[in-house]
């Protein structure tokens, strides 16, 4: 046998050599994956497809956009907190069993079955001592924002999957900067792929002052990170542990409406006070700690100081992440998809979910609930605008109605049903957000925030055009062709 392979090397080229190899590398890589590997079945065959057509990029691509985490436990809860949270829970939840769970908010009550879900899925504890401020244009949400930093007496903590150091960038960052000379213990938390023209040495000033910066999953390549998947998409920022903030906008121009490509910019974001504070900070203290081994993050008085009475609205903050056993955060919309009895309002940027989403949207559709969409124009990534055009045209033939948003780039991730609960935050509708990153949404269970959400829908649905089945059937021929592309390869978008 040892003979065999040495005659074979001998008498082979390189090129068979190399060629060899990525074929054992492709199949080892596809054994893994099919035994080892937490995806879902058309993720597998999208993989495989890939690896066996064209072996070489294939497996490029695998390395950068097919890996998974194995790490079960990179975000450890603190003992002290870890205790009280799982009391905390473990109470709503015993309470809501026996029928004895007393909330402020008759909404909630309806729908304590989503709650019970998402505590139980997520340890998402159930707060209704909060009011918030739902931002709808980028600048108020900045200029808002910087004006509860400027007031901050103890801590800012600041976490964004995009942060760029343009004119927006430097104004935040300046007044962190000058927080941070008064006393004020500034934490900088971005990650590393999304803001990938930052690094550590951007921060000197800050950190020599005594603030904190770190990238989540940093690269040990200066140009290239090679984890394209499992980043931190989520947008949080706690001040010193009363006002918390969280949605969809990211820190960058484009964001605020100045840049020459998208234009205006229609995004949406919380600016929450009251007890879901709390569950922010937490979030971003398992994010901190998880990439650091020096300078953790312990539990302190001050990071989750008594709150006042603030208001009434009940909410419950929902994370998840590709360490999580299960997908809270698309059960959430499941749920409430499949609780809809009357509407379904979602606008998202990026519209590609898994087939429970699709045949969830279906079976309201033909319920008789009034299913609206609404995405962009125009794509910021091709291959996923064009599988969201295919998506949204096969729901369009069934009776959904579809808008496309004209004004602008449409960003924010929303969805509001029967005017009774809105969810708001960094999740997209696709499997990137779903399975492959870390993201945070609010579940917000009242009337009053909900109505505002379906207002702001109906607005934008002035600056936007219908998508009839009629327009959708005469689309060319070239669109068709890249629609097909990007459903193919869907699962791994």
């Amino acid at each position: 046998m040892n003979d065999f392979f040495v005659s074979l090397i001998s008498n082979s080229s390189v090129t068979t050599i190399i060629t060899i190899t990525i074929l054992l590398i492709n199949f080892f890589l596809a054994i893994g994956m099919i035994f080892w590997e937490r995806k879902s079945a058309q993720s597998v065959w999208a993989w495989l497809l890939i690896l066996f057509f064209i072996p070489i990029v294939g497996f490029i691509l695998y390395l950068f956009l097919g890996r998974t985490i194995y790490n079960h436990k990179i975000f450890e809860i603190p003992e002290e907190d870890q205790i009280g949270l799982e009391y905390l829970v473990q109470e709503q939840l015993d309470e809501i069993r026996k029928n004895n769970f007393e909330l402020d908010s008759d909404v909630a009550t309806k729908h304590t079955k989503l709650i019970h879900m998402l505590l139980y899925n997520n340890q998402s504890f159930v707060t209704s001592n909060n009011h918030i401020d739902t931002f709808y244009r980028t600048p108020d949400l900045f200029k808002q924002m910087l004006e509860d930093i400027k007031n901050a007496k103890d801590h800012i903590h600041f976490q964004y999957y995009i942060f760029r150091l343009d004119n927006l960038g430097k104004e935040i960052y300046n007044a962190l900067l000058e927080k941070q000379r008064e006393g004020v213990s500034v934490r900088i938390l971005y990650d590393d792929m999304g803001s990938r023209t930052l690094r550590l040495r951007n921060f000197k000033e800050i950190r020599s002052l005594g603030g904190h910066v770190e990238a989540f999953f940093p690269s040990f390549l200066s140009v290239i990170n090679p984890r394209i998947n499992n980043r931190n998409h989520r947008k949080i920022v706690v001040i010193d542990g009363k006002i918390g903030y969280t949605g969809g906008s990211n820190v960058g121009d484009e964001y605020v409406g100045n840049s020459k490509k998208f234009g205006y910019w229609r995004d949406t974001h919380l600016r929450i006070k009251g007890n879901a504070v709390k569950s922010l900070q937490l979030r971003f203290m398992l994010d901190w700690n998880s990439q650091r081994s020096r300078n953790k993050m312990v539990h302190e008085t001050r990071y989750f100081p008594e709150i006042e009475n603030v208001g009434n609205t009940t909410m419950q903050i929902a994370t998840s992440g590709p360490d999580e056993k299960w997908q809270q955060i698309k059960f959430g919309y499941l749920k409430m998809i499949n609780s809809a009895k009357k509407d379904i309002y979602i606008q998202s940027p990026y519209f590609i979910p898994d087939q429970s989403i699709m045949e969830a949207l279906k079976i309201a559709i033909l319920s008789g609930v009034n299913v609206n969409i609404m995405i962009p124009s125009f794509p910021d990534h091709p291959f996923v605008y064009w599988g969201t055009y295919h998506n949204v045209g096969e729901l369009s033939k069934m009776g959904a109605k579809i808008f496309i948003y004209q004004k602008g780039f449409l960003h924010q991730k929303t969805m509001m049903i029967d005017n009774e609960v809105v969810s708001i935050g960094s999740t997209n509708m696709d499997n990137r957000s779903f399975a492959l990153n870390f993201e945070v949404n609010a579940f917000i269970f009242d009337r009053k925030e909900a109505v505002k959400q379906r207002e702001a829908f109906e607005k934008d649905a002035i600056n936007s055009k219908l998508l009839t089945p009629e327009i959708y059937a005469e689309r060319s021929a070239w669109i068709k062709l890249k629609e097909a592309i990007a459903n193919l390869i869907s699962p791994i978008l």
